[in-house]
């Protein structure tokens, strides 16, 4: 039975770390606009956007790992997976889900880039304070997150918003709650809580009256298993090794590229539009990362 260190116990090779954040970097910048296609496809929200394609890419994941030797998860272990899958998947994942039907991807990754100042706040409770350079980074990145909130043409909705405060808040907490519990390898929580999120997701859809009349347009179904396969199982497999790895600001780093990421895909593929202030307010939000990276060597 294996039980995860609060903090890593050895540093992990650079170029490790280094491919874990392109991953998710860029993939989950992504996601945001795949979403967003497979709603505009036809696929239902919760039960397949969300619920269906975690359940199958945690059934890929579970099924290969077993039958490489891992050890099934115990009773425990799955309770506290299923409280991961609560707080990331349910209320992280699925509310940026429920709001995209109605704001823009570019807007939706430009909220959830709220993550780093829960997961700071939450760390914080738990005794995981950031160094003077991480919070720099982190005030730095948000300054950019509000500028680019406040001053772009992307829109949204009072509930589209309020969907997305819930998102960051929900998701940060199970990133840090989740450090130090007893759980499985990395790679074997991701695949459980995706499993556990995911069926909580599709009985959360159905009960909300999700109902399949017609299937989804082909660019539907290639944006679902497009977010099945690198969103959930390459970038999620990824964003969970980090957070046994480095320290929480860095993997919370990611919500300051995403948005970039997902303004420019949104742009070039989604017709979305921005100005010359989305572009400073996109630099300042990597300048942000920027300061919170080297915050972070200079800690190690």
């Amino acid at each position: 039975m294996a039980v995860l260190p609060s903090s890593p116990s050895a540093a992990p090779r650079s170029g490790l770390v280094v491919l874990a954040l392109l991953l998710v970097y860029v993939v989950w910048g992504s996601t945001y606009l795949g979403i967003r296609l497979a709603l505009e496809g036809g696929a239902l929200p919760l039960t397949m956007v969300s619920g269906g394609r975690f359940i199958i890419a945690g059934s890929l994941m579970y099924a290969v790992l077993r039958w490489r030797g891992s050890p099934a998860p115990t009773r425990r272990q799955w309770r506290n997976l299923a409280i991961m899958g609560l707080t990331m998947l349910v209320l992280g994942n699925g509310m940026v889900v429920l709001a995209e039907r109605t704001v823009s991807s570019g807007l939706a990754a430009t909220a959830v880039a709220s993550v780093p100042l829960w997961m700071a706040l939450f760390g914080a409770m738990r005794g995981q304070n950031a160094s003077r350079g991480e919070w720099l980074g982190i005030a730095i990145g948000f300054l950019g997150v509000v500028w680019l909130n406040a001053g772009s043409s992307l829109t949204a909705s009072p509930q589209g918003l309020i969907l997305l405060l819930i998102a960051p808040i929900g998701w940060a907490f199970g990133s840090i709650w989740a450090r130090g519990l007893d759980l499985p390898s990395p790679f074997m929580t991701a695949a459980g809580q995706m499993l556990c999120g995911g069926a909580m997701l599709v009985v959360l859809g159905l009960l909300s009256g999700e109902r399949p009349t017609t299937w989804p347009s082909m660019n539907g179904l290639l944006a679902v298993a497009y977010l099945c396969m690198f969103g959930s199982i390459v970038a999620f497999t990824a964003y969970v090794w980090l957070l046994h790895n480095v320290r929480p600001a860095l993997v919370a780093s990611y919500a300051y590229v995403n948005p970039v990421i997902a303004v420019i895909l949104g742009v070039i593929i989604g017709n979305e539009h921005f100005g010359g202030r989305d572009l400073l307010a996109m630099a300042v939000i990597l300048a942000g990362v920027v300061v919170l990276t080297l915050a972070r060597t200079r800690a190690k």
